[in-house]
């Protein structure tokens, strides 16, 4: 019984010292798993502090007198004015009809930017051919054309559709065209060598190695698109954010002035993260953005 009695024992000392290991190397992982949320909670929130920090500033400013509500009406007057359009649902067909502009014209100017890029950037009598005239025709603002647009397509949606669809053309074309001309040709030599060739070449070495100078051409049109807009919603408009924010121009309804340009702010940063996570995406692969979304 002794013995028996012995063993019990010493199990249990074992037991309660294997126990006090694991508490202690969880009290010792416990400030990391701390340190490791903060620095993820700080790194989220980091982004919008200077926002934030001029909201306060201008919301004290508008209180104290310092702003006249005539200039820049206070953050609080701006939310009660987004609220008022939001509840009589005109505020949700104006960003419907901005949205549609903005997507079709990205769409349209975008892929023929993709398409003529890839053709200059992979054939040399393609770029010999277009490319001069496409960068003459580059060097013309865009907000230039807006008398000739109108005497093509009258005041009818086409002339907004064109003139955002010109706009976003050429990021997206020279962004291709310098990613097709800069995948590097080590990569391309070792490819051939492993017997690739053709449309397999192109489609596994040249357009991936291309895709990263080719998104950044998309991210940049993306945001473009919105500032095109505002000026092509001017054209006679019946509605559209552009439209609703010229419309409070002409009764000096600056808060709603502010709600339309807001809400072009978060329209953009809503465009600017969608292509981010096509960047997160499509590029996996790549070791410059592994790791990023941690």
């Amino acid at each position: 019984m002794g013995p028996m009695i012995t063993e019990v024992s010493e199990f249990a000392a074992t037991y309660v010292q294997g126990g006090s290991a694991h508490a202690a190397q969880f009290a010792a992982k416990k400030p990391d798993v701390f340190r490791q949320v903060s620095v993820r909670l700080l790194k989220r929130g980091l982004p919008w502090l200077v926002p934030v920090t001029l909201i306060l500033f201008w919301q004290l400013a508008a209180q104290t007198g310092w702003l006249s509500s005539r200039i820049l009406p206070e953050p609080l007057a701006v939310v009660k004015a987004f609220w008022t359009l939001a509840v009589s649902g005109e505020i949700w067909v104006h960003a419907k009809t901005s949205l549609w502009r903005a997507i079709s014209g990205f769409a349209v100017g975008g892929g023929l930017g993709l398409l003529l890029g890839l053709l200059t950037g992979s054939f040399r009598f393609a770029e010999t051919l277009l490319d001069t005239s496409l960068q003459m025709v580059r060097n013309i603002p865009a907000l230039a054309l807006i008398p000739l647009v109108i005497l093509w397509f009258g005041i009818d949606e086409m002339a907004k559709l064109f003139l955002v669809s010109v706009g976003v053309f050429f990021p997206v074309y020279l962004n291709t065209f310098h990613g097709i001309r800069t995948v590097d040709k080590g990569l391309i030599e070792m490819a051939q060598s492993y017997g690739l060739s053709g449309w397999a070449l192109y489609r596994d070495v040249i357009l991936p190695g291309a895709l990263p100078s080719i998104l950044v051409g998309v991210r940049f049109s993306l945001g473009l698109v919105w500032v095109l807009l505002i000026v092509a919603e001017t054209i006679s408009a019946q509605a559209g954010i552009g439209y609703m924010t010229m419309n409070a121009r002409e009764f000096l309804q600056t808060d709603v002035v502010l709600v339309g340009i807001l809400l072009y702010a978060l329209l953009g940063k809503l465009a600017d993260v969608l292509s981010r996570g096509l960047e997160q995406y499509c590029l996996r692969w790549h070791p410059g953005y592994q790791g990023r979304a941690a």
